[in-house]
């Protein structure tokens, strides 16, 4: 059983460190991940710097002057974890980068995403929502930077590592929780219900669920058993907001990404798994749920924020949609 990480950062730092396995490799076949992943989450490889990396847009997003989002703790996150490889962190420093085009080409997307899911945790809040659950929370830092209602609590579920990264750096930066905030430290590969429990989670309450940056690296199966587990401790009245990349393989295959590739180190195309989208609809699965599904494009999320991408980015934001879902009935 992980251990639970109450609210207090110094108290969750200690929990998270005791609960990190030690460190070793394991190939994934037939668990939802097809692919070598490390188990504790090094910072500066794979996975570690998918995370950075939507740290480093944050950032970027940050310091403009019209910027969508405000995120004070994500440019502590790239300097803290110290790459070969700087990320940039500002305007200034994307625009210094050399070749050009050597880091994220769809960084703005990020923007638009964090601002996607702000909204959508600013609405449920307003709705009455009082339960939130964050899924492969990564560098996250809502229940940090966000404002949230009395008597609210937010949920974190991931890996002890990537939690005991993301809470050291908060330590030093002397930030407070705006909520009632449990980190669960466990691995969403295994079984994660009964620790979100135990940390305090009341199936009977009206949950606002957060998945964001997680499906691309699920396979069909691993996906249904998340929104399976999802939508069982789930209250009417609940909602569920989606990053749904369905074809993100195709869209890392695209020439802009190959600096980037080369730069860090990290194939993308390696990290996520392809599944053909007819065996592979997380809208749909969610309305044979009883789930009442909206779903909005990552194009009209950006024109209706006045922030449009650029259309050479096309194959990227063409491969993912922003779905909302709402817990109305139990499934036929």
């Amino acid at each position: 059983m992980p251990h639970i990480i109450r609210s207090g950062i110094a108290e969750n730092l200690a929990a998270a460190a005791a609960s990190a396995p030690p460190s070793r490799q394991r190939h994934d076949q037939g668990r939802g991940v097809g692919r070598t992943m490390m188990d504790d989450w090094d910072i500066a490889t794979g996975v570690g710097v998918t995370a950075l990396g939507a740290a480093s847009a944050r950032a970027i997003e940050t310091h403009r002057p019209d910027a969508m989002i405000d995120d004070p703790y994500a440019e502590e996150f790239v300097r803290a974890a110290r790459l070969p490889q700087p990320m940039p962190t500002t305007p200034e420093e994307l625009a210094a980068m050399s070749p050009p085009g050597s880091w994220m080409p769809g960084w703005r997307y990020m923007g638009v995403r964090t601002r996607f899911f702000d909204d959508y945790l600013a609405t449920a809040l307003d709705a009455g929502l009082r339960q939130t659950v964050i899924l492969a929370a990564g560098l996250d830092t809502r229940a940090f930077r966000l404002g949230w209602h009395e008597g609210s609590a937010v949920f974190e579920v991931d890996q002890p590592r990537v939690l005991s990264f993301k809470l050291s750096v908060l330590r030093r930066r002397q930030a407070t929780p705006a909520c009632r905030h449990r980190v669960v430290p466990v691995d969403l590969r295994e079984e994660w219900a009964g620790p979100l429990r135990t940390a305090g989670f009341e199936p009977v309450a009206a949950t606002a669920w957060l998945i964001e940056g997680l499906l691309p690296y699920l396979d069909a199966d691993a996906e249904r058993r998340l929104l399976t587990t999802v939508d069982a401790l789930s209250a009417p009245g609940s909602q569920v907001a989606i990053e749904d990349a369905r074809r993100i393989g195709q869209a890392l295959s695209d020439d802009e990404y190959a600096a980037s590739r080369e730069r860090y180190g990290v194939d993308l195309r390696d990290l996520v798994h392809e599944d053909d989208p007819r065996v592979r609809d997380a809208a749909a699965m969610l309305g044979r749920l009883g789930w009442k599904v909206s779903t909005e494009t990552i194009t009209a999320a950006a024109e209706r924020y006045g922030h449009p991408l650029d259309p050479a980015l096309s194959v990227t934001t063409e491969a993912s949609r922003f779905l909302v879902g709402e817990r109305t009935a139990a499934a036929a």
